[in-house]
């Protein structure tokens, strides 16, 4: 019976929290249509989402790639295969890059990074009774703060994807050459020869969709923030959790259904 008790309870408050989300994205839709008048709110937010976060990843992207071609060769060494694979390697590297490495670890750097800051700052508003002030001086709060960092978040999501894409093949091409000697003809050809255009929009897809629920987690959480400063800690630590298991579980969607 404890047992029962525990998941029922489990279960109510992860359909209570999908319910809140779900009700933030539809205020959110609402709001879509005044993106030209509340441009410069969306702006601030893409430049915290996007150029701010640039550096940290394109340093994860370049390692993302590096670790990859070296996972990817010692697999077919492990097998004796690597003489036989070399001329599809850039190719099998850039598909698993393209399509998994680099969407679901730039997200959850962006989940820890700009999820869990959005999550502090609406807390915080919450707690020293911000929301409060705006509600009163008729200002909603899923316009003025939930609209603008949801839209910034999903379109700068698949911007920082290129970017990491881009630096993950110059890190995949480095290792494999100074590694195992691979001429940059053959990595290059491999890729442009096996290239999908298909592996880019899905791995674009991927990015916009996990920007989505990070930035929306954030903001629900943010606005359910109650407590004071512990409370805001504990939102903070909610919306990386929540964050990273969601895109986690939205890869592996993806991966069923496409």
């Amino acid at each position: 019976m404890v047992a029962l008790r525990l998941l029922g309870r489990l279960v109510l408050s992860l359909l209570q929290g999908l319910g809140r989300i779900l009700i933030l994205l539809a205020h959110i839709v609402r709001y879509l249509p005044r993106i030209p008048k509340d441009w410069a709110l969306v702006l601030r937010q893409m430049a915290i989402v996007g150029a701010d976060s640039l550096p940290l990843v394109l340093l994860i992207g370049g390692f993302t790639g590096a670790i990859a071609a070296l996972q990817a060769t010692n697999l077919f060494e492990k097998f004796n295969l690597l003489a036989l694979a070399r001329p599809y390697l850039g190719s099998s590297i850039a598909t698993v890059v393209f399509t998994e490495l680099t969407p679901v670890l730039t997200a959850l750097v962006i989940a820890g990074r700009v999820g869990g800051a959005i999550a502090a700052q609406l807390g915080t508003m919450a707690v020293s009774e911000q929301l409060d002030a705006l509600e009163i001086m008729a200002i909603d709060r899923n316009r003025y703060l939930a609209m603008p960092r949801v839209v910034a978040a999903v379109t700068m999501m698949p911007v920082l994807a290129v970017f990491s894409n881009a630096i993950a093949i110059v890190g995949a091409f480095l290792l494999t050459t100074l590694k195992f000697e691979l001429p940059a003809e053959l990595f290059f050809d491999s890729i442009q020869r096996f290239f999908r255009t298909s592996e880019i929009l899905l791995g674009l897809l991927k990015s916009a969709v996990f920007g989505l629920s990070t930035a929306l987690i954030g903001c629900a959480e943010g606005f359910a923030t109650s407590g004071g400063a512990e409370g805001v800690g504990r939102s903070t630590v909610r919306s990386f959790t929540i964050a990273a298991a969601s895109i986690l579980v939205l890869d592996a969607l993806f991966g069923y259904i496409l």
